[in-house]
């Protein structure tokens, strides 16, 4: 299992959210205790994530997962069922819509970013994806479990881990040269990589003269990566990180351009995968 999993206490208050009293339909009709099953399948080709997540929410309920259980990750096609849980109608339905659209949400992110993977990986395997934390405030942990599952890392998981120089930053650094800033920063944290953003070519060699370890395209073309990569000093190990506007469609040629690694925001913005759930009773009888 992904160890970027909600916690009891989050799913419990996704729960709660939904339905704070209870079902009231459920109640009304007087089926709460009555016996059944919930199954959810996939419409369409799809990644799946959160289906952990799922099951649990149907355990803190009372319910028990029965048959063959998915994993995120999982690759499935048009049809393929993944989850079913079993128990009380009342549980079911608090269960159902929560369940699926965190799930529909999750595998919409994986599945986006598996194809921005597999897109960059056609013509260069070593490239590396990696996923901006432009992701929906409060959802960094489930965000995160989806992107891993699609294939990709987190570019940042925060402010607090990373070393990136913005030209914001440099806005605040008067007359500080290039190589003064890096020897700043090694000195400062000495174990951390030194990444900078840079608008054009000229600005990047500025700044791998100065001993960046990896410069970052913001917006820039697949050919000026190109000019970048051949104009890097022989045996240099300065990476180049394409960023801005990186999606499936452009992945692969960003890396044959010579990207490292790829920096993209697209899989936070995918369609949601469709889930489809069928609700069953077990036994003929009538409330």
């Amino acid at each position: 299992m992904n160890p970027y999993t909600l916690n009891d206490t989050e799913l419990d208050a996704l729960l709660a959210d939904d339905a704070p009293c209870g079902d009231a339909t459920s109640f009304a009709l007087g089926i709460g205790e009555r016996p059944g099953e919930m199954r959810f399948r996939a419409r369409g080709d799809m990644v799946l994530c959160g289906v952990e997540e799922a099951r649990r929410m149907g355990e803190l309920r009372g319910l028990r997962a029965v048959g063959p259980v998915g994993r995120s990750g999982d690759v499935l096609a048009a049809g393929e069922t993944f989850l079913t849980l079993a128990g009380q109608a009342g549980a079911l339905h608090q269960v159902w819509k929560t369940a699926q659209t965190l799930m529909e949400y999750l595998s919409g992110i994986a599945t986006a970013t598996a194809a921005i993977v597999n897109a960059a990986r056609r013509t260069n395997p070593a490239v590396g994806v990696a996923c901006t934390r432009k992701n929906f405030p409060g959802t960094k942990a489930a965000a995160i479990k989806a992107v891993l599952c699609g294939g990709a890392s987190p570019h940042r998981l925060s402010l607090s881990e990373t070393l990136l120089v913005f030209a914001e930053h440099r806005a605040f650094l008067g007359e500080e040269t290039p190589l003064e800033t890096v020897r700043r920063l090694r000195r400062q944290w000495p174990e951390r990589a030194v990444l900078v953003e840079v608008a054009d070519e000229d600005e990047a060699l500025r700044w791998q003269s100065a001993g960046a370890d990896i410069l970052q395209l913001e917006k820039c073309p697949p050919d000026a990566v190109s000019r970048l990569k051949r104009a890097l000093p022989a045996g240099a190990p300065t990476r180049i990180a394409a960023a801005g506007g990186i999606n499936s469609a452009n992945a692969e040629a960003y890396a044959q351009a010579g990207a490292d690694i790829l920096v993209t925001s697209a899989p936070y913005f995918a369609p949601p995968r469709d889930v489809a759930v069928s609700l069953t009773a077990s036994g003929n009888d009538r409330p």
